[in-house]
This record gives structure tokens, C-alpha cells and sequence, in this order.
């Protein structure tokens, strides 16, 4: 078992939701370590601008242009985050595919290729909820669902309609102790690292983006590492 043909067994990936316009600074962090995202995006929520609350700031939570939305993740991926931003347990089933067939095939036509990523919106779904992955799986061409609870591991995930991220962005020290462990591994079996957050949580305090800077140059440029968008990852190993 090996990552997009490369006779590597560790991968790293990153997934950030809501597509504002923080992404476009971290894009370029990104690039400039050759990292990989998946970016996930409400084509019904395009273009709106809105500001946050946090820690006594406020910060702005402009979303994309549609017409931008190729050229800015050009490089990356684009996955389905819901049409508008749904809680899909609240929604019944002909919603849940509205909300998320929609998406992807808005996303689809914007981005000139299939999305087939799925990142759920508004906070996660529950572990034992069946009926969300299972309608998702059969009514829609989406083949892999980013859910939100952090595992702390870098083991595979069999239900891929399921999938759980290694750590959140915002929990720097966990963060860099667990890239510190995933460099000393020398595994038999694949294993992955995921990462997820939201660009505009950056802006919290003064010194975030530099914590991550500071964690893209522990993990970049390792000749033992894959680095690759959400789909590159699951749907290749």
C-alpha cells in the first residue's frame, strides 16, 4: 500500500472550510512550502461578507468571489462544504442531497474538474449517525466526507464517509508534538496526518500565522513524506 503510486508509506494533508479570503494568504504559505489543501467551499454562500466576534476582535468573514474561486485554489483542491452552510442532521433527506449534490456540482462547473470531497458544515456529525453518510454515499458523487473530532493518530480509516482529522489547527502544541512524532516514524503501513481549521481563525491573535509557518517548516520538504490534498490521500491509498 503506497500513496498516488509513490513508494512512500506517510502523508500529510491539510483541510480548511467556508472558502473566505483569509485562504488566499494561506495559499501562499502553502505553496511556499509545497504543501497540499483541500478547500471546502458553499457555492450557495459565495461573495457575502460578514465579520466575527473573537477574543474582543473583530474579524472579517468575506467569502470568495465566484468568479475567483479557479484562480485562487488552483493548485489545491475544492471540495463541497453543504449549498449554504447546513447542519445536515436537521435536514431531511431530499435536503441532505440538495445541499450537497448542489454544492458539488456548482463547485464542479467553477473549478473545471469533479469534486468529490465533503467536508460537513456548521459543527460535526455524530459518529453514530448513519443516515447522513449512508444517503450521502448513494444520492450524490461524493466519495469522501472530512467530519470534525481529532483523533490524536495517523492510522487509515476504513468508512471514508466518516473520516476524522489527526489535529485541529488551533491546538499549535499538540500540533507540533504530534508533526515532531510523524517524523520519526518509519512505518510498515500507511499513515496519515490530517490537519483542519479555518483560515479566518488565523487572524485570532497576532501570533498565529507565524505558529504556523512555524509548523509548515517542521513538516515540509521530507523526502519520506507525501504531501497531498484530501483526495490525493484517502482515495489513493
Amino acid at each position: 500500500m503506497r500513496f498516488c503510486d509513490q513508494e512512500k508509506k506517510k502523508a500529510i494533508t491539510f483541510s480548511y472550510d467556508d472558502g473566505v479570503t483569509q485562504d488566499i494568504r494561506l495559499i501562499e504559505l502553502l505553496n511556499k512550502y509545497d504543501l497540499k489543501c483541500t478547500f471546502n467551499l458553499n457555492s450557495g454562500r459565495l461573495s457575502e461578507r460578514g465579520m466575527l466576534i473573537r477574543n474582543g476582535l473583530r474579524i472579517s468573514h468575506y467569502k470568495v468571489h465566484k468568479e475567483d474561486v479557479k484562480a485562487i485554489y488552483e493548485g489545491h483542491e475544492v471540495a463541497a462544504h453543504t449549498l449554504t452552510h447546513k447542519w445536515l442532521p436537521k435536514c431531511d433527506d431530499a435536503e441532505v442531497i440538495r445541499q450537497v449534490e448542489v454544492d458539488r456540482l456548482n463547485l464542479s462547473e467553477l473549478v473545471g474538474y469533479e469534486v468529490v470531497g465533503l467536508a460537513y458544515a456548521c459543527r460535526r456529525i455524530p459518529q453514530d449517525d448513519d443516515r447522513i453518510p449512508d444517503v450521502i454515499q448513494k444520492n450524490t458523487g461524493i466519495k469522501y466526507c472530512r467530519n470534525i473530532p481529532a483523533t490524536g493518530n495517523f492510522d487509515l480509516q476504513e468508512d471514508l464517509y466518516r473520516y476524522l482529522p489527526t489535529a485541529y489547527h488551533l491546538d499549535f502544541d499538540q500540533m507540533m508534538e504530534l508533526g515532531r512524532e510523524f517524523i520519526a516514524l518509519a512505518p510498515e503501513e500507511p499513515k496519515i496526518f490530517s490537519i483542519w481549521g479555518h483560515s479566518y481563525e488565523m487572524d485570532y491573535e497576532s501570533d498565529y500565522w507565524v505558529k504556523l509557518e512555524e509548523f509548515f517548516k517542521l513538516i515540509s520538504h521530507r523526502d519520506d513524506i507525501f504531501y497531498g490534498t484530501n483526495r490525493d490521500v484517502l482515495l489513493s491509498v
